[in-house]
């Protein structure tokens, strides 16, 4: 469930009021509040082996680090927690404040999609031009639903979709050296 508020633009400051549960997750897009509860199990699982795919190749390679649902602070209006992250350690040290949060874009973003078309509308649109007005490199729109994967990399400015990969398929980038993986694994029941 999705939930958003209209007519209000909001802050960080006004997120911080709010009271904390763990079931809720609270994003603000150029001053629209998104609240959305926590994910389907099945949501969770696949963002999980996206992130061990992601962080094995990390730690075998030592060029960055990947992250479960990182705080991107943009500006005051804009403060997302996407579902992965992978970052350089270099970008990471230019980025990172000293509570853990990213003041900045990270190389590469990955939204795994929660039914429903304000969900979808949010990660496909909403968050397709925030991550590309901040200078992500590279986002990954996952369907669970569909099993698919919509990549996504900066050409002249802006984040154009450059593949649509399927069950067979396996996903490299040229931000991961030697990266591949292996779709039907993220999708297998």
């Amino acid at each position: 469930m999705n939930q958003t508020t209209s007519g209000i633009r909001w802050t960080i400051r006004d997120v911080e009021a709010l009271p904390e549960n763990e079931w809720i997750r609270y994003e603000i897009i150029d001053g629209e509040l998104f609240v959305t509860r926590s994910p389907h199990h099945k949501h969770q699982q696949v963002t999980g082996r996206i992130f061990a795919d992601l962080d094995y190749w990390s730690l075998a390679t030592g060029l960055g680090e990947a992250s479960i649902m990182p705080g991107l602070i943009f500006s005051d209006a804009d403060n997302v927690s996407p579902d992965v992250i992978w970052i350089s350690r270099e970008r990471l040290a230019q980025i990172a404040d000293e509570a853990g949060h990213l003041q900045g874009a990270p190389e590469l973003v990955v939204e795994v999609l929660s039914p429903g078309k304000t969900n979808e509308d949010r990660d496909r649109l909403a968050k397709l031009k925030l991550y590309s007005t901040q200078g992500v490199h590279e986002y990954w729109i996952v369907d669970r639903i569909a099993q698919r994967v919509e990549v996504y990399r900066r050409n002249e400015a802006q984040l154009v979709q450059v593949s649509t990969l399927l069950g067979s398929d396996r996903i490299t980038s040229p931000l991961l050296p030697g990266f591949a993986g292996e779709i039907a694994r993220w999708f297998a029941a």
